[in-house]
């Protein structure tokens, strides 16, 4: 079949057919196309289900990169978008006719025409989005929410804290207020140590969310990382651990440590001197070290190991 160009047009084929285009791979939603077969697997199908379209060649090392996480993002997908290569050294006139400059370059087509694309290998977090949208749209449906927190949620947890936030942004735009984005948006300000903004974040969040388990645990992880840049002119971490061991009833030296060992990331250290303090005397300063548990528990979540051993510990020494 000819290739047809996107005003509808026929455009004369001058590449002989490849005997392996559009041959099924192991990924049912993925083949292989050319210039005979552009028009059924791209145009013809976006009209139906979107297209993506890979193009790329073998001397290019980002496409080999890229191009195994698109497929893996497609076959997540499950059918609702598909997707077609295209080697550009073998299919040079398709290049041509859509204008590629450089590869990799990545097109989506809906309804016979291209509608989204983007050029160069790009996060497989920023991957999974652009198929999810893709495929929401195909399905006509409302944008996939929980979908995109995941995605966010991933990037942040694998440290690209960009990707996350701009996430965490569309789905604001979306939906104002939302919960769960605005504390997603707030743990990035959080993880770049801009206090000011994740607290600000958190003042976005709609009225009737404002008790969320989500709100609530990045509350308190400001609440932590704000205390511990109060704490920041104390002792050094050393010169408290040697009062300690001058005298154990040391408790304010007990508390100054376990602000610094959170503030350096050891929250199994600061929960540890926390409960010491616990065990020694539970009323000490207004019970300040049974109130920064909680705070902990809040910060880290009712099912993260650390909080239920801590919990455990803790309702031991207290009914003793």
């Amino acid at each position: 079949m000819p290739l047809i160009d996107l005003s509808g047009r026929p455009v004369k084929s001058s590449a002989p057919n490849a005997a392996a285009a559009g041959a099924a791979t192991a990924n049912p939603y993925v083949k292989d196309s050319n210039i005979d077969t552009f028009a059924a697997d791209v145009l013809q199908t976006s009209i139906e289900t979107p297209v993506i379209v890979d193009f790329w060649a073998p001397w290019c090392g980002p496409c080999k990169t890229l191009g195994p996480m698109l497929e893996k993002a497609v076959a997540d997908a499950k059918g609702a978008v598909r997707m077609v290569k295209i080697n550009i050294d073998e299919n040079p006139e398709i290049a041509q006719q859509l204008r590629i400059q450089s590869i990799p370059t990545v097109y989506a087509f809906k309804n016979g025409q291209p509608v989204d694309g983007f050029m160069g290998a790009i996060p497989e977090t920023q991957i999974k989005l652009f198929i999810q949208n893709l495929a929401g749209d195909a399905a006509n449906a409302e944008p996939d929410t929980e979908g995109a927190l995941a995605v966010a949620g991933e990037a942040l947890k694998a440290g690209d804290v960009g990707a996350a936030a701009q996430i965490y942004g569309q789905i604001l735009q979306e939906e104002p207020g939302h919960p769960k984005a605005v504390a997603g948006l707030a743990k990035c300000y959080l993880t770049s140590d801009d206090l000011e903004r994740a607290k600000a974040t958190l003042g976005l969040v709609r009225p009737d969310s404002a008790g969320d388990e989500a709100i609530r645990a990045v509350e308190a992880e400001l609440a932590l990382k704000e205390k511990a840049a109060a704490n920041a002119g104390n002792p050094e971490t050393e010169a408290l651990k040697a009062r300690i061991e001058a005298n154990p009833a040391d408790l304010e030296a007990r508390y100054g440590l376990a602000l610094a060992l959170d503030g350096a990331d050891d929250r199994s250290g600061a929960i540890d001197q926390l409960l010491e303090i616990v065990k020694r005397d539970r009323k000490w300063n207004e019970e300040a070290a049974r109130k920064h548990l909680v705070t902990l528990f809040d910060a880290m979540g009712p099912t993260d190991p650390r909080t239920m051993d801590a919990r455990r510990r803790l309702s031991a020494i207290l009914f003793a």
